[in-house]
This record gives structure tokens, C-alpha cells and sequence, in this order.
């Protein structure tokens, strides 16, 4: 509680602070900006609803996940999209948008909100850093204002989704790749910037921070952080 407090304090003065280098501000989005249940896992509830997909893809997709190992990893789905091969990118674009506007706008976090809000008063970078597709996250972007995202980009081939998303995928070490490499294109000050996370898929991103804070912690994550001594914060 108390390493909280420290790090709510410094949030606070940060407009009044003088740096060399700009400030960054790193936001996960599933669990963290959005809690609950995961984007994709609802966006794919939401086109089965409305009989874009079905069991043929569901089927494909538990099929790849027995064939890689370890067996029935989640992890084997952040790197394939399955249900998207075949499919036209403007048709899931356009769902896509709808989904954000009716599903995903009002369950942003109250604190998420206003911690984005007061690192924007501070002059800080905002990113949104998400293993979650491009296309669900770059209106959600645009909603909160965050002019910078690194989303899964999936792989397009004779104007269809292949079903294949484009490295380098921004979870775990993806994450830390896509922002050390955006930093130094922007000479961010990583050392005074912000990071804010959820599991173990956001350990990379936290560690390259001077202010990390974990949200709404799974997966082993309250352990972590409290063995490197990280706060922690639960956004509703």
C-alpha cells in the first residue's frame, strides 16, 4: 500500500517535474484497462452471435492447440487466429467497431480512466501495449485518446486474413522488443516512465520501467510483484 502511495504521489507532482527525456506511459488493456473477461474471447462470442463464426472455427482452433506443446497452451492462440482465416479484414473491421462501441467503451476502468487522464495532464507518452488484435484495440485507442498502440497485427494474403498474426507478437518479450525499440526512436526515458499490467505476459514491459504498478492480478502475478517488491492496485 504504502509503495502505492508513493507511486500515486508521484504521478501527482509529475507535471511540476523537469526532464531531459519524454515520459512514457505504458498500459496493458485486457484485465487491466479492461477487467474481466479477455477482448478477443468476447469479440468472438459477439460474431458467433452473429453467425460469422461457428463451430468449424472452434473446432480448427482446438485442433491446433492439441497439436502443439505443451498440450491445450493458451499461448499456441495468442500466436494463431484461427477463426479469422478466410475472412475478409473490412467485414471484421466494421464488427469490430461496433463490439468497441457497444461492448468494450463503457467497461474501461474508472481508475484506468483517470490514470490516463492524469498522465496526459503530466505531458506523458501514452501507449497501449496488448497482445489483443490491432483491429479491436485501435478504436478503443482512438476513443481514450492514446495516439500510440502496439497491438497482434494479423496477417492479410490476396485481401483475407490468414489466420497468422505478424511478429514480433506484443506479449512477454514481445512486448519489451516493440518498446525498447520505440524508445529509442523516441529517446523515451524509460527509467522515469510509467507500466501497468496484469500477468506474467506483462512482466517484460514492467521491468523495463521506473514506476511499475500491477492491476488486477492472475496468474501467479501478486507473487511476483510482491517478490519484486511492485505495488499492486485493483481497477473495477
Amino acid at each position: 500500500m504504502q509503495s502505492h502511495q508513493i507511486l500515486t504521489s508521484t504521478l501527482d507532482d509529475a507535471a511540476e517535474r523537469q526532464v531531459d527525456r519524454p515520459v512514457a506511459a505504458l498500459f496493458d488493456v485486457d484485465n487491466t484497462l479492461l477487467p474481466g473477461i479477455a477482448s478477443e474471447i468476447r469479440f468472438f462470442q459477439y460474431l458467433w452471435r452473429r453467425g460469422l463464426v461457428g463451430w468449424g472455427e472452434l473446432s480448427r482452433s482446438a485442433a491446433w492447440l492439441a497439436q502443439h506443446v505443451p498440450p491445450f497452451s493458451l499461448h499456441s492462440l495468442r500466436e494463431r487466429k484461427l477463426y479469422l482465416a478466410g475472412k475478409r479484414p473490412a467485414d471484421i473491421e466494421s464488427f469490430a467497431r461496433e463490439f468497441c462501441q457497444s461492448e468494450m467503451i463503457d467497461k474501461v476502468s474508472r481508475e484506468g480512466r483517470a490514470r490516463l487522464d492524469t498522465h496526459r495532464q503530466a505531458g506523458h507518452q501514452l501507449i497501449l501495449v496488448t497482445g489483443a488484435p490491432e483491429f479491436l484495440i485501435a478504436p478503443l485507442a482512438d476513443f481514450l485518446d492514446v495516439p500510440t498502440v502496439f497491438a497482434a497485427k494479423p496477417e492479410q494474403r490476396d485481401s483475407l486474413y490468414t489466420g497468422a498474426l505478424i511478429p514480433p507478437l506484443p506479449y512477454g518479450r514481445g512486448k519489451r522488443e516493440l518498446i525498447l525499440a520505440h524508445a529509442q526512436d523516441r529517446s523515451l526515458d524509460l527509467a522515469g516512465s510509467y507500466a501497468y499490467g496484469d500477468s506474467p505476459g506483462d512482466y517484460d514491459l514492467l521491468e523495463l520501467v521506473g514506476y511499475p504498478l500491477v492491476v488486477n492480478p492472475i496468474r501467479g502475478m501478486a507473487r511476483l510483484a510482491s517478490r519484486r517488491g511492485w505495488p499492486t492496485a485493483t481497477w473495477t
